[in-house]
This record gives C-alpha cells, structure tokens and sequence, in this order.
C-alpha cells in the first residue's frame, strides 16, 4: 500500500484562509494518507492570555503541568476537530485521535540532562494495525501531537516527531512518504526570501547549513526526523507549503527534497 503521510504547522492551522486553502488540496489526494497536526501559534496565544508564559529551546516548548493542560485542549481539542469537520466538508470521513486514542502511540517522559521539557513525550511504539485497520476502510487519521504512557500521563509530543515515526512503523510493510508543509517554500537559504528555497539538501549538507546558522529553531527537528525517516525506508521527504502538498506528491512542486545520506 502507498501512504501518504502530511503533517501541517501551526501557522497554517492559526490562518483560517491558509487552513481552508490546505483542506481543499488535501482531500483531492487519492489513496491511503494520515495529517499529523501540532498547533504551537494557537497554543502560545492562548497561554499568554491565561498568564502561562510559553517557554521553547531549540524550535521545542517546554511543558509544564499547566502547559500540558493548554496543549492537550489545543492541539488534541480545537485544531483537531476543526480539522476533522472541515474535512467532513468535502466528503473525506476523518477521524480524529490522539496517541491515547485505541493506544496509537505511546511514549515515556523525557529524561532530564541539560534541559528538563517538562511533560513531553519521546515516542516508544506506534500502534501499525490500529493504523492499517483504519486506513483499510477508507477513514482518513487525523493526529494530535499527544502521546500517553500507558499509565494514565499524557505527555506533549513534536508534531515532526509524531510523523516521522508513524510512518517508519508503517513502512515496514508499506511504501511510505513524508511531506512537512508550512508557511514557507521549504528550506530557505535566506529566512527573509521565500523564493530563496533550497530544492534539494542531504546530510553534508544539512551540517553545513546548520554551521553556518542557515538553518535554525523550529527547522531543526523537522530536518533531523527527515533524514531519520529517510536513512530507516522512507521512500521520500518533502518540506515546503502546505498548500503545495498536492503538486509535491506528484512532483510538480516548489520545496526541498530530502536526499539520502552520502558518505
């Protein structure tokens, strides 16, 4: 089976216009997909108004206890049925979820070293036959950024994350792409230049735009779970605007190519 895995960042999900425009391309894909969600503009807006200042190092946040309780209604709440029922609208028969939700994806509570993330979640299993059972009958998976741990904690999980692994334990079986769409090109050589998309990176260099500062905050995890992806069966990975996610699946678009690994 081809899956299509696509994962939308929160300055698409906090732009009604840019949301519907995504919605629309979307569910023109055929065949099997799954949309991985976060919601972090939303999420921050929120905290700031209840008082919770939003806390993030290195592109991830940093959860407390309070934080975990605006996340949890955010991303797993909100964004995710309002997803589900725009896309209910034009005739796809999503179904929203959570890691908790039939057990779909647990995970562990980050150690602390040099940074204590609070309540956040580095995955341990993916539930593939939940995944396959529900694709096989035509449902569309829509995933919130939360996780659990078996044992009652929620735990707030990156969104790139959730993705890249969600369709590592799916490619065992099935041919696999991943694509990240956001607000800009893709990856940028200059952060202020939208047409100064990279259409094409591997790993060398990827360490070398990290050298050089090109690449930064919330990129980083996106390109480090790219090339995880890729490196372990991924057929492929793009990165680029969510609304180009129809024309990247057929090649036809903008954004950057992830490339495997040379030595």
């Amino acid at each position: 089976m081809q899956i299509n895995i696509v994962k939308i960042g929160g300055n698409v999900v906090d732009n009604p216009e840019a949301l519907q425009t995504f919605v629309e391309e979307f569910s023109q894909i055929e065949g099997p997909k799954i949309l991985v969600h976060g919601g972090g503009v939303l999420a921050s807006r929120l905290s700031e108004k209840l008082g919770i200042e939003p806390k993030m190092v290195n592109g991830r946040r940093i959860t407390d206890e309070n934080t975990l309780d605006v996340v949890t209604m955010v991303y797993a709440g909100l964004v995710n049925k309002k997803i589900v029922a725009l896309l209910q609208a034009k005739g796809e028969n999503a179904i929203g979820l959570s890691g908790a939700d039939g057990n779909l994806i647990t995970s562990e509570k980050r150690p602390v070293k040099d940074i204590d993330y609070g309540f956040v979640g580095d995955i341990v299993a993916v539930n593939v036959p939940l995944l396959e059972t529900i694709l096989s009958h035509n449902y569309v998976p829509i995933v919130a950024a939360i996780t659990h741990d078996k044992n009652g904690q929620l735990l707030n999980t990156n969104a790139d994350t959730i993705t890249a692994e969600l369709g590592l334990g799916l490619a065992r079986h099935h041919d696999v792409s991943l694509f990240y769409g956001f607000d800009k090109n893709g990856v940028l050589k200059d952060i202020n230049d939208d047409q100064s998309n990279i259409s094409e990176i591997n790993f060398e260099k990827y360490q070398d735009l990290q050298a050089e500062k090109t690449i930064h905050s919330g990129m980083i995890p996106k390109l480090d779970n790219a090339f995880k992806a890729i490196s372990k069966g991924i057929s492929q990975v793009w990165l680029g605007k969510a609304e180009d996610v129809r024309k990247a699946i057929n090649s036809k678009s903008k954004g950057t190519f992830i490339k495997t690994q040379t030595s």
